[in-house]
């Protein structure tokens, strides 16, 4: 459920179109291009593995780099490895590097329309192999990312890390060194070395950019103020590592991996919280035109809100109750204000009044499951750890 909300998350993002492209592709071509080419069928292959090399590059630095890793620790976060974590996609990205290393396909004249089709297809082309029920696959091995492959990547073990960034061709792995075969005798250990410990998708894509912003004000050096950014992934200033220290993994085998007991009631809630997001989601983007991009923000906002909340409550947090209800009295506020649910009723009568019953029952629910199911259970917890210590 977390990496299907994380995937809502990043599509209401892309759909409302907040990414800033510095330099477009097309104006590259437009600019650099030496030669003039037809859109034919190998021009398109060249544009597949021109992607292809760009999204390693990008890939690479989003590992390699302290201030870029904030914008993919999402993808990884989960300890879990399965078609969900596919995804697990940014909405901390909001600038677009992957132009840059399109120039060498722009110098050779790669019409623009030819990336904008292969593009897609490039992104859906790396959904399949985040499994763990596809073995090795023979010669495939030798050209394409496997399953195999991909699941030494997501692995946290000293032997796999930061290795097969590759996205669809294995062989620039092997070109740039960071090719790494999964071993038998090593099986993969999921997630990130500083586990995340939430299942809330907004607070993950934003919980290293928050780290290093603090490390950033309370280091005492002003080269390490500005360095933190470029440095290696999880590089810290030592003055803020030595009196600041931050929970890591030591030994990837023996780890409690993040796991909130919930009741069987709580799970169907969370599982209808995310239904109305999922179908008020569809709603957004085929109302896109009538509702205007402005509302189209609010609107968004307030899915993202509404994930953030039930997120909250599925990792059995004492103050979901009242992040739910103000989101429930935001919603009740415009409907009052606005007399409509962003247009809902030009289509179904009523609908708004649904609606607000739905945000009416939505606080209460998340009051009583606080009361009745976190509350004790975090006493519980306070009193073991009074126990222990």
């Amino acid at each position: 459920l977390s990496s299907l909300s994380s995937g809502l998350t990043n599509t209401i993002k892309d759909v409302l179109g907040l990414t800033l492209v510095i330099v477009s592709y097309g104006w590259f071509v437009e600019h650099l291009a030496i030669f003039e080419i037809r859109a034919t069928w190998l021009v398109y292959i060249l544009a597949f593995i021109g992607l292809d090399f760009a999204g390693y590059w990008v890939h690479r630095l989003s590992h390699e780099v302290n201030y870029f890793w904030n914008r993919h620790i999402v993808h990884h976060s989960s300890e879990e490895y399965n078609l969900g974590c596919a995804l697990r996609q940014s909405i901390s990205g909001f600038v677009s590097i992957t132009v840059f290393f399109l120039i060498p396909i722009a110098f050779l004249g790669v019409p623009a329309e030819v990336v904008e089709v292969v593009a897609p297809l490039h992104l859906f082309a790396q959904y399949w192999y985040h499994t763990r029920l596809i073995g090795k696959m023979g010669f495939l091995e030798k050209i394409i990312v496997t399953p195999s492959h991909h699941r030494v990547h997501h692995a946290i073990n000293p032997e796999y890390l930061d290795k097969n960034l590759s996205q669809i061709f294995i062989f620039w792995d092997k070109l740039f060194g960071t090719f790494q075969e999964e071993l038998d005798d090593v099986p993969p250990v999921y997630g990130v070395t500083r586990p995340v410990r939430t299942w809330n998708p907004v607070i993950i894509n934003f919980q290293h950019l928050w780290l290093l912003i603090q490390d950033a004000w309370r280091t005492r050096s002003w080269a390490a103020k500005f360095k933190i950014w470029f440095m290696p992934t999880g590089w810290r200033p030592s003055d803020v590592a030595e009196n600041y220290p931050v929970f890591g993994i030591k030994d990837v085998y023996h780890f409690d991996k993040y796991d909130p007991k919930l009741s069987s009631a709580l799970q169907w809630w969370s599982w209808i919280q995310f239904a109305f997001t999922f179908v008020s989601m569809m709603y957004l983007f085929n109302r896109l035109g009538a509702i205007g991009f402005p509302g189209a923000l609010v609107y968004g906002g307030f899915l993202v809100l509404s994930i953030f909340s039930y997120s909250m409550l599925m990792d059995k947090n004492p103050h979901a109750w009242w992040v739910e209800t103000l989101k429930s009295i935001l919603g009740l506020v415009f409907i009052y204000l606005q007399g409509d649910w962003f247009l809902l009723q030009t289509i179904l009568p009523g609908g708004s009044w649904a609606v607000a019953a739905y945000f009416l029952l939505s606080a209460l629910v998340s009051v009583f499951f606080v009361v009745y199911e976190v509350q004790p259970s975090v006493q519980n917890t306070e009193a073991k750890a009074s126990i222990l210590g």
